[in-house]
Formats: C-alpha cells, structure tokens, sequence
C-alpha cells in the first residue's frame, strides 16, 4: 500500500498524537498550527505546552500556513476543537485537495446549530468524503505509543476501511464502520457523561453513585443514538460504551477533570479545554425537542449554566418516579 501524505489541522495534544500515529504508520505528515512558537516546538521534536514530558519523533513538517500543511494532501485529519472546526474549514476550503476525505478527530455537537460535525464538513466541503476517528484514546497514550484501538468510520464502509487499514499501525489498531451517526453521537455525548462522573467523585458522594450515573448516562446515549439513527452495535463498540469507561474513569479526561473541579468546589477558569462544556448545552436541548428523557444529561447543563448544584441535582435525580429498569 504507497504511503500518503496526511494533513493535520491541529497542534493541540490530540493532533501531535495523530501525527506521530500517522507517521509510525509509514505516511509523510504535516501538521498546521496557528500559534508560531507551537509550530517551532514542533519542529525542534517536542510540544512542551500539551504534550510534557515526550520526545516527538523526527518527520513531522509543521506550519502555520494553511496551504503549505494541505498542499498535495491524500487524506486531511481535522483535529481543532469541535466549536471551532466551521472557523477552520472555512480557512481551509479553498487549500483541501478535491476529493480526499476529510477525517474528524475531535468529538461534539456545534452548541450554534446543533449540526454533528459531519454536517458541518459536509457542508463547507460538499467535494470531499467526511469521516470521523474515535475511541478510547488518551493523547498522551497514542503519542507513546501505548497500546490504543479505535474505530474509523465513513457512511461509505469500503471508505472507511481503507482508511483504517491505512491508519493502523503497531500499537494503534483501528476497526472500521460504516455507521457515522453512532460514531459522532457516542464520542459527543460521552463528553458530558464524563463531566458528570468528574463531578460526583469531586463531591465525594461515592463509588456507588458514579457507577449508577455512568450506567445510566449510557441509556440516555442510546436513547438520544437510537433518535438519531445511530445503530445499537456501534454505541456498545469502541466509540460508545468503551470511550464512556474510558473518559467517565479518569482525570487524564479533560472533561472528568473538569467535573472534578466542578465537584471539589475548585476554580474553573483557566482548566483545560473540556469539550462536553458546550455540548451538554445543545445535547440537553436537543433531546428536550425530541422528547427524549435525558435527566443526567439535563442536570448537567443546569449544573453548568448556574441553575442547579450537584446536591440538588442528586436529589432530583434520586426521588425520579420509580420504574422498571428496561423502562427507566
């Protein structure tokens, strides 16, 4: 199979991470940043600022020209956070080859629209396929290259399989699906989902209740999944289930860290980008207007927006009429 050359819009940590996966796995890498300094970090092998502590491997051409980092790309990977990926593809439009895909690798819900970032791709570049990398992955996991597996997925199933083949390397094994929807709306959701395990830990209410809430968080992904059209398989698989045990277990999540902040009573200005922030917001008006029963989703848009504290919010969900478990 003849090596690519993949883009990457994004320095962040999870960028630099797919960078050097795209890189162990044979391709020619370049990577775009709009900050300068980033850029010549990069360069000179490392990225202190999101990645301390790790050596960075030698081949990754880094720039803060759009242009330059897609010029004669085969395969661009979108790493920019989710409410900013509009911003960076209208930048992008007029550079990305026509006709190679578009790979999504960060996970939400734009909070403006409501669109899945697929729809955002497809309609800022209606030439190029959309799909999307997601999975139970700590950046600083992948950069090492610890043991990692994920999944592609493409509305195109050959698509998508090309991909993941082209993508697997050593130590980042990738299966491949052709349900996007399941895709975006288990890596999104999880996000609050984690927030809200973050949280609970933070308050000190117990073992017991993270693990009803992280149980009960994944009804409401397939209930909101299921609205979507996502297929039941694909919210059991890597991008589902696996990244909610992942995320909704550990403070290496931005987002549990932030819950944990949020629990602890502790400062949030300043923390990490979490981005289960802005999700939870349209994720809990989303499945207001579809009449989906969402409460720990719910709760934690009001936890966020001020409305409700995490006691309160306990309780209300703690004295919810009781049902049947299948039913609840």
């Amino acid at each position: 199979m003849t090596p690519w050359r993949v883009a990457v819009l994004g320095g962040g940590a999870w960028g630099t991470a797919l960078a050097l996966a795209m890189l162990r796995a044979g391709h020619a890498v370049s990577l775009w940043a709009r900050d300068a300094a980033l850029v010549e970090a990069i360069t000179r092998g490392a990225n202190p600022r999101y990645l301390p502590g790790i050596k960075l491997e030698n081949g990754i051409s880094a720039t803060t020209e759009i242009a330059q980092a897609l010029a004669g790309a085969d395969c661009v990977l979108a790493a920019t956070p989710a409410q900013s990926l509009r911003a960076v593809l209208g930048i992008a439009a007029a550079h990305v080859p026509a006709g190679v895909p578009l790979v999504l690798c960060a996970k939400g819900i734009e909070r403006a629209t409501g669109d899945l970032l697929s729809a955002i791709v497809e309609e800022a570049l209606p030439g190029n396929p959309v799909a999307a990398l997601s999975g139970p992955s700590f950046a600083t996991d992948v950069a090492r290259g610890l043991p990692t597996a994920v999944v592609v997925a493409a509305r195109e199933g050959e698509l998508a399989g090309d991909l993941a083949q082209r993508f697997s390397a050593a130590n980042l094994r990738c299966y491949s699906s052709d349900d996007l929807t399941g895709v975006e709306i288990g890596g999104a959701l999880k996000n609050v989902f984690a927030i809200a395990a973050g949280a609970v830990t933070g308050a000190g209410i117990g073992a017991s209740a993270q693990a009803a809430m992280v149980t009960r968080g994944f009804v409401e992904l397939r209930r909101i999944g299921a609205a979507f059209g996502a297929r039941p398989e694909t919210l059991m698989g890597l991008s589902g289930l696996g990244d909610l045990l992942l995320t909704c277990s550990s403070a290496q999540s931005r987002n549990f860290a932030y819950g944990l902040a949020l629990g602890r009573g502790e400062a949030l200005a300043g923390l990490p980008l979490a981005e289960g922030v802005p999700t939870a917001a349209i994720a809990a008006r989303l499945a207001a207007e579809n009449g989906i029963d969402a409460p720990i989703i719910a709760a934690v848009a009001a936890i966020l927006e001020g409305h409700l504290s995490i006691g309160e919010a306990v309780s209300a969900l703690m004295t919810r009429p009781l049902k049947t478990e299948s039913e609840a």
